[in-house]
């Protein structure tokens, strides 16, 4: 039995609404960004419930676990490197503190 296997018994409904609910917070999150034209951290935001909108096709039979589970991990990451290219843009566009 591998670790993890008590997972198998949890209704599938369970995690369609777990990634359903992340899908709604990143859509909400891109949607206050773009508001308060931040475009680097809402595009993130996009990728990451996108990435969720494909780990449901799993959980719907629409696509196999190793599909889906690629897919996400790749939306994920792009979403990761904006964050941090957002970031190191922002502390090389800051002025110097004054001395």
């Amino acid at each position: 039995m591998p670790i993890g296997d008590f997972a198998n018994q949890i209704p599938p409904v369970v995690f369609l609404a777990i990634h359903a609910v992340l899908f709604l917070i990143g859509a909400f999150f891109a949607s206050r960004a773009f508001g308060a034209g931040q475009s680097g951290i809402a595009w993130a935001f996009v990728l990451f419930a996108l990435a969720e909108v494909s780990y449901m096709t799993y959980h719907l039979d629409w696509t196999t676990f190793l599909f889906a589970h690629t897919i996400s991990e790749v939306l994920d990451g792009l979403a990761f490197v904006l964050v941090f290219a957002n970031a190191v843009q922002r502390v090389f566009r800051a002025e110097p503190a004054l001395r």
